[in-house]
């Protein structure tokens, strides 16, 4: 009787072992789908392909200057929280022109003033999107005439529109505001709006801003979340600090809302707009950082 016994309890160490076992086996599988979960709802959401992405550029003001509670821009402020902040993102260099350069072309090209004109040579922002038969437009507030190639005129200024310094980029892509197009379905691929100076925060009020932004760009974050397109609000530089600390936030489809700590810069967001859009990089975006962890799945 012993004997029964003890193949009895044989059978029960193994099935003991087995299940032991399987717990093992079931817990790193645990393991493993947690860190699936953790990669696939975290900073590895694929990029998403936008039909249009409207770049608004924005002067000489910090990151406290417009969230640091003065209330002087509610617009920016409720538009901004729509979207993803980020807090720590920063101009290229100072003065302004070279800002802008960087964020059209990957590079300041050697630019170390507002020294106006520049006639400068190499690949661009539109240039990238023409090689994949996709379209860009730069449009400036006071702008004269298509194509304007002058330094100043009423509260426009050359040195704020980068994509007329480049003899490569058609005469037709330097349009002014007055030709933005209130069917935002017939923007291009990628477009820029520079307002006036006075508009933009140079030489107006952050109030005066952030009410153009309302009557004029504040429409086309409503109509870009349910249609597939992306609005890009940034700074050229701050007010003149080392920091350089800008505020720089995206609303739109595919956006998850929230603030995001990474360090960026001009050549960041540069490169994340030719990621979206498949294009190749440009200039000194090559080394830059694609924004990878603010996308919806």
């Amino acid at each position: 009787m012993k004997y029964p016994r003890l193949a009895s309890s044989r059978r029960l160490a193994t099935l003991l072992s087995l299940l032991a076992l399987l717990l093992v086996g079931f817990s790193a599988c645990a393991d493993t789908v947690g860190v699936l979960h953790k990669v696939l709802g975290g900073k590895a959401q694929p990029l998403p392909h936008y039909d249009h992405i409207l770049v608004v550029v924005e002067e000489n003001h910090s990151y406290d200057q417009i969230f640091g509670g003065s209330g002087e821009a509610p617009n920016i402020t409720a538009l901004a929280q729509q979207g993803a902040v980020f807090t720590d993102s920063h101009g290229i260099t100072h003065p302004s022109q070279p800002n802008y350069l960087a964020l059209f072309a990957g590079s300041t090209f050697g630019v170390t003033s507002d020294a106006c004109p520049q006639n400068l040579s190499g690949d661009t922002l539109a240039s990238a999107l023409s090689t994949h038969n996709l379209t860009f437009t730069g449009y400036s507030e006071d702008l004269p005439q298509v194509g304007y190639t002058g330094c100043f005129s009423s509260g426009y200024a050359r040195k704020h529109n980068p994509w007329v310094d480049f003899a490569s980029v058609p005469t037709t892509d330097n349009q002014p505001f007055s030709a933005f197009p209130t069917n935002y379905s017939q923007l291009p691929t990628v477009s820029f709006v520079v307002p006036n100076q006075q508009n933009d925060m140079h030489s107006g009020t952050i109030a005066a801003a952030d009410d153009w932004l309302r009557q004029n760009i504040t429409p086309y974050a409503q109509w870009a979340a349910s249609h597939n397109s992306l609005l890009i609000v940034t700074w050229d530089e701050d007010n003149d600090t080392d920091a350089n600390h800008i505020p720089t936030f995206l609303v739109g489809a595919h956006v998850h809302p929230g603030q995001y700590a990474e360090t960026i810069n001009h050549y960041d967001v540069l490169r994340t707009i030719e990621a979206l859009e498949g294009v190749s990089f440009t200039g000194q975006v090559a080394s830059a950082a694609t924004i990878s962890d603010v996308w919806q799945p």
